[in-house]
């Protein structure tokens, strides 16, 4: 039987982003594996291997994963390997080198790559040399916005392809505009008014998504917009950090933190705003959804977000760490019901391209021009 594996630093990547590509194998005849850190239960996939990738790429730990990836894919023999994030795409690509000679394809998705334009000088010093050594390892580089392909194409990578795939695929099924009656209803069951000025922020609570800029902001207009709530969905390493600066500010009434939930599309469904802080990002996901669900945005100029929002067209688009900037694109949005509405169908009409199904079929395209007949 001919096998496929994938690679990605943590279960929850493979789990959240990957399945219908999982899938789209195992239908097409392939004994499917999963090589990432974790012990989880992935729909479609025959074999799971738990592999302690690390963060750092320096650590000793990634060392002894080199050498049992290695082990895995020259036992397996497989015919495709696609990889995912920087840790378990760079050692996928070193621990691959011998399985390419023997005609095994080696795929590899840059979820954004970890240097970028107007970038910190640390991650071009140590990320940059190690995706350009190991771009000729590499059957097909997949970028995922525009700022990465033009880099890796203007660098010269020197992968065997270089390909432009919007993202991951947002389901258009399941982020859907919400009418009045569901808005309140969703409202009600979450326990906020139907008076109130909701905005959302879908994210990892981390440096880099910068959810303290998002407090700030707040912390600026709570006494101009006294119904202004901002919904903080996610967990992450300044949970705690984020908790204690809330409190201290006296916003416990205005911001929420949610946690993890798996209802995403329902509290997407009862805000009027969605926002992200962030400092860098691929493509993303969040704002997708945002999008589908008819959303105006409010996003900071980063990579990846440009690629989805344009100034004045389905939203903002605001300097990183500019609270203020950020309060007062709240704030216009807030006085003007006409306008959230306008930005938000428009958001509507630009995120087809970025659906799921366009996304799939991009995908199902490169891995057919790689399977041997």
């Amino acid at each position: 039987m001919k096998k496929v594996l994938f690679t990605a630093k943590v279960d929850s990547h493979i789990a959240n982003f990957h399945i219908p590509y999982i899938k789209w194998f195992k239908d097409m005849g392939y004994e499917v594996h999963v090589a990432s850190n974790g012990d989880s239960c992935i729909p479609y996939v025959d074999v799971k291997y738990n592999l302690n990738f690390e963060r750092n790429p320096l650590s000793f730990k990634n060392l002894k994963v080199y050498f049992k990836l290695k082990q895995i894919i020259n036992d397996n023999k497989y015919e495709i390997i696609h990889c995912h994030t920087p840790i378990g795409g760079a050692l996928t690509r070193l621990a691959s080198k011998k399985a390419r000679k023997d005609g095994c394809i080696v795929i590899y998705t840059a979820h954004g790559f970890h240097f970028l334009n107007g970038g910190g000088k640390i991650n071009w010093l140590i990320f940059y040399p190690i995706e350009k050594f190991l771009a000729k390892y590499t059957d097909c580089l997949i970028t995922i916005n525009q700022e990465d392909y033009n880099l890796a194409v203007k660098k010269n990578f020197k992968s065997g392809e270089i390909k432009l795939v919007n993202g991951v695929g947002v389901d258009l099924d399941k982020y859907t505009i919400s009418n009045e009656k569901e808005k309140k209803i969703l409202r009600e069951k979450n326990f906020l008014s139907n008076n109130d000025f909701v905005l959302i922020y879908v994210a990892e609570l981390n440096s880099n998504k910068n959810q303290g800029m998002a407090i700030d902001a707040i912390d600026t207009l709570r006494y101009k917009i006294g119904n202004i709530k901002l919904l903080l969905v996610g967990e992450g390493i300044l949970k705690e950090e984020y908790k204690e600066k809330i409190t201290s500010l006296g916003l416990q009434n205005n911001i929420y933190m949610l946690g993890q939930r798996n209802d995403v599309n329902e509290l997407l469904k009862l805000s009027d705003v969605a926002i992200s802080t962030s400092r860098r990002e691929g493509l993303p996901r969040n704002i997708m959804e945002a999008m589908a669900t008819g959303l105006p945005i409010i996003v900071t100029n980063s990579r990846g977000n440009r690629d989805l929002v344009s100034d004045k067209l389905n939203g903002y688009v605001i300097g990183i760490d500019e609270k203020n900037e950020l309060a007062e694109k709240i704030n216009i949005l807030y006085e003007d019901i006409n306008l959230r509405k306008s930005l938000g169908q428009k958001s509507l009409e630009l995120v087809d391209k970025y659906s799921l199904k366009v996304v799939f079929n991009d995908m199902v395209a490169i891995y057919k021009r790689y399977i041997k007949s």
